[in-house]
This record gives structure tokens, sequence and C-alpha cells, in this order.
């Protein structure tokens, strides 16, 4: 089966979380946005969103097609792919931690967010400027660093012989964590810089990913979209202290 990803073209964004998970799995998908003709294109996205035939519409991209199935929401996507590409444990108790994991990953992701449109997505960044500075001085400070820290421990604790945040077993959970410290050292790299020092294990986990055959090559490819100033992880220099 052909899986067709749907979300924002030339961004990363939400969507990088499950385009790592599709890359890991060597699974055959397609990035439809990104594609040219008739069946590309913002359009196709729009048809989803907009289409009243479909029974479980999407609110918002990143959506995935698998067959018959249309399934939203990044956490979502990912509990899927998980249990049918073996980057999920195989126990429902294992399943459910990593989920959880993955729920707390996108909390962090909307607080990165909210450092450059703390008052309103429908506002320009320079439109909200002062506060901008002021909520994303808070997130290099405070939030950053105890989620980051919450992350550590949780490697920290794992298992005797635990390679990874959800045990011994490679997740989507890992994958995530790498985009996050991605995306961190290009929204904030002075600040990152500091954080960095009290989250080894993190870091170590982020670089094993990174050194990983397919991902690697992904990295490498062109993919994936480079990060800039449209996406979820933006760098304005005002906001990294």
């Amino acid at each position: 089966m052909r899986y067709e990803l749907y979300y924002w073209p030339s961004i990363q964004g939400r969507g990088e979380f499950v385009r790592l998970a599709l890359e890991e799995a060597a699974a055959d998908y397609v990035d439809v946005v990104s594609q040219s003709g008739a069946r590309g294109g913002v359009p196709a996205l729009l048809r989803f969103l907009e289409g009243r035939a479909i029974e479980h519409q999407p609110f918002a991209p990143p959506f995935l097609k698998a067959g018959r199935l249309v399934i939203g929401q990044t956490a979502n996507i990912l509990f899927y792919l998980g249990g049918r590409h073996g980057l999920a444990p195989e126990t429902e108790t294992g399943r459910l931690w990593t989920h959880q994991l993955q729920l707390t990953i996108a909390d962090l992701v909307q607080e990165v967010h909210d450092t450059h449109h703390p008052i309103s997505t429908n506002l320009y960044y320079e439109d909200q400027r002062l506060e901008a500075r002021r909520r994303a001085h808070d997130f290099v400070r405070t939030r950053a660093p105890k989620y980051l820290g919450y992350f550590d421990k949780m490697l920290a604790r794992g298992k005797k012989g635990a390679s990874y945040i959800a045990g011994p077993q490679l997740t989507y959970a890992d994958l995530s964590l790498f985009q996050m410290i991605e995306g961190l050292r290009y929204a904030f790299p002075r600040a990152m810089t500091r954080i960095e020092r009290k989250c080894s294990r993190v870091v170590e986990l982020h670089d094993r990913i990174a050194a990983r055959p397919r991902i690697a090559a992904y990295l490498a490819s062109n993919r994936r979209p480079p990060f800039n100033e449209e996406g979820i992880f933006r760098h304005y220099k005002e906001l990294d202290v």
C-alpha cells in the first residue's frame, strides 16, 4: 500500500514528524502537496479539508491516507504507523507509553509555536513582537529546560539495556525527539547551547538517530524541506536569549 501524506508545502512543521517515521520504516509514500499536476499541490489538500463526502474529515494537516483510511493529527498518525512498521512496542502498555510521550512532545511543539505567535495565528509576527519576546524568553529559561529535562530523566530511568525513550526498541517517539532537538537548535541556537548541558541523554539520542542510515540519507536528500521562518521552528535573533 502506498501512503499519501498531506501537509503544507515548503515547511517541515508537524508533517516532519510523520515524514521521519515513514523514512525510517522505508515505507512507500508520496508527499502529495509537493507533487505537481492535477492530483498534487495545495488544491489536493484543500479537497480533503473541504470535501463533504469524507466520513472522518480531518480538521487540519497533517493527515495520512492509507487505503480507505484518512487519519489526522500527528500523534494519531504515528500511533497507526508505529503499530504497522515496528516503530512501537508490541505490548499495550508499551504502545500507550509511547503514545503518551508523543503527546507530551506535541505539547512542547505547541509551546514552540506560541513563542512567535503568542496572541493569534491570524496576526503576523511583527504585530505581536513584544509579546513574542516576553513569551520566548520565558520559554527558553523555564519551559524548554523543563520538557527536555523530563525526557532526559525518562531516558535515565530506562530498564537495564534500554537504549531508547520507550525501552530497548526504537520508536516513533525517539524520531520525534530527534526532530525537537533539530528544531530547537535552529530556533534558539544560543539558548540551546546552555540548555543541552543539562540534558545530555537527549542529545546523545539525537546523535544516534541522525546516524541511522535511512535517516541520514533522508537528511541529505531534497525530500526534507529546510527550516525557514514560515514553519513552527523559526529563528528570530531577539527571541534567542
